[in-house]
């Protein structure tokens, strides 16, 4: 069992003044109101057979866009300072659809809670393709409108998120929306997420805007062992998933080899991609374990992994698992951070968690606060070691529409009734109340 916060013995250790505390959503996850606003490729993709496990959609979701104001007063119970969501790109373009965006945005700001959007979580409008440059540019159009209407009053901006993930497992795979199982056809999807996220930069600084970063997923890449073709296999994925996604952004530049195998203009678009940060987001869950490949289709925490892939991902041992199987490692937070610190020394921005956390089953979830409590001093200690880190958020502030997975996980520090809509504070939600009293 985690640490009691308020247990003199065994305190959180205390962060420094102005350390932002939040949580985490997605539009797609948590809003519904799916018949209110054009589809997305989410939309369509859960409407193709078996594509979600337990074979449900997000038409309704968590209701969000009806019921924001029992969510409001969620988080301003909680006690965050700021609460990341995200604006859907398609709600946007339907008529009304920015009305909903600037009543959260007030409501928040009333309860005393920094509004932090994201824009792009994934749900890219149906008719639109990241395999198409053009996308990139319709992106930057979209950010435009968006803080022209909201830029008075939002002061912090995070451009993509994960864009690791919606290549791999979007378009390289196929077990997420669009379903495109291209392999490493898909790398131009990267290269077009990448120049969006520089244009919309360019976007946000002509309207005025600032303090503006990105949600990157990032893990350490521990290799199976030290023979010759376990190192390889674990070096080329921590380029792929890692290095691919942070160097053309803090460094202006594709890893070695990679470059040539993007699209168009690489040099004048790395230019844009490498448009100066605020800070920079990292989503931690887990490390990965990765070794030679093994020739054979394996699954590993839901997701197909195809013969042909250069490496395998496998399991982790001795260390305790998620509900979804993922491994529990909160020292590999520290490593990513001081190992992020030392590759990109002065090129690293100061840093964000943009989203950490697990999915548990219950109300009593002693597993979630073991959890937070242990990434947290774990992200205390990459303090400790120099990281210039700036801001926590927990992922998620309800359980939600997982994806692929459907609702059959829980990331919630608030249960959610699916037939009743009915919000109920776990215990997790109220040891992060009483962690942030005791920060303060």
């Amino acid at each position: 069992m985690a640490n009691d916060p308020r247990d003199a013995a065994h305190p959180i250790p205390q962060f420094p003044a102005g350390f932002l505390w939040g949580v985490s959503t997605s539009a797609h996850q948590i809003e519904g109101a799916a018949d209110e606003r054009e589809p997305s490729v989410w939309d369509v993709f859960t409407a193709g057979p078996g594509h979600v496990k337990d074979g449900s959609t997000a038409a309704v979701a968590c209701d969000h866009y009806h019921r924001h104001a029992e969510d409001v007063a969620l988080l301003a119970g909680l006690g965050v300072d700021a609460y990341r969501f995200s604006i859907s790109w398609p709600r946007v373009n339907s008529p009304g659809g920015l009305d909903f965006y600037d009543r959260l945005v007030d409501d928040l700001l009333t309860a005393g809670v920094r509004p932090v959007p994201t824009l792009f979580h994934w749900d890219l409008p149906a008719d639109l393709d990241w395999l198409e440059r053009d996308t990139a540019a319709r992106f930057a159009d979209h950010v435009s409108v968006v803080v022209d209407r909201l830029g008075d009053r939002v002061k912090k901006w995070i451009t993509l998120n994960e864009p690791a993930e919606h290549t791999l497992l979007g378009h390289a795979l196929g077990t997420h929306a669009p379903g495109k199982q291209l392999l490493f056809d898909a790398l131009p999807v990267a290269h077009h997420q990448l120049l969006a996220h520089g244009l919309a930069v360019r976007a946000l600084r002509a309207a005025g805007a600032g303090d503006i970063g990105v949600a990157n997923s990032h893990g350490p890449t521990w290799p199976a062992s030290q023979e010759q073709a376990d190192l390889e296999a674990a070096a080329f994925y921590d380029v792929l998933l890692n290095r691919l996604f942070a160097e053309p952004l803090l460094l202006g530049e594709y890893p070695e080899g990679l470059g040539e195998l993007m699209p168009g203009d690489v040099a004048s678009d790395l230019k844009v991609i490498s448009e100066p940060l605020d800070w920079y987001g990292v989503n931690y869950y887990a490390p990965t374990k990765v070794g030679a490949p093994q020739g054979t289709e394996i699954e590993f925490g839901g997701i197909r992994m195809p013969a042909e892939l250069p490496f395998s991902v496998q399991e982790i041992e001795g260390v305790p698992v998620t509900d979804f199987g993922w491994p529990v490692v909160p020292e590999g937070l520290t490593e990513l951070l001081t190992t992020f610190k030392d590759r990109y020394g002065d090129r690293l921005p100061p840093v964000v968690i943009t989203e950490n956390g697990c999915s548990y089953p219950g109300l009593d979830d002693q597993a979630r606060i073991a959890y937070l409590d242990g990434h947290l001093r774990a992200l205390h200690k990459a303090l400790e070691a120099g990281v210039d880190v700036r801001g926590y958020f927990v992922w998620s502030l309800l359980d939600n529409f997982e994806w692929a997975e459907g609702y059959e996980r829980r990331f919630g520090l608030v249960h959610v009734d699916f037939e009743t809509q009915a919000r109920t504070p776990k215990a997790s939600y109220g040891w992060l109340r009483d962690v942030l009293r005791a920060q303060r």
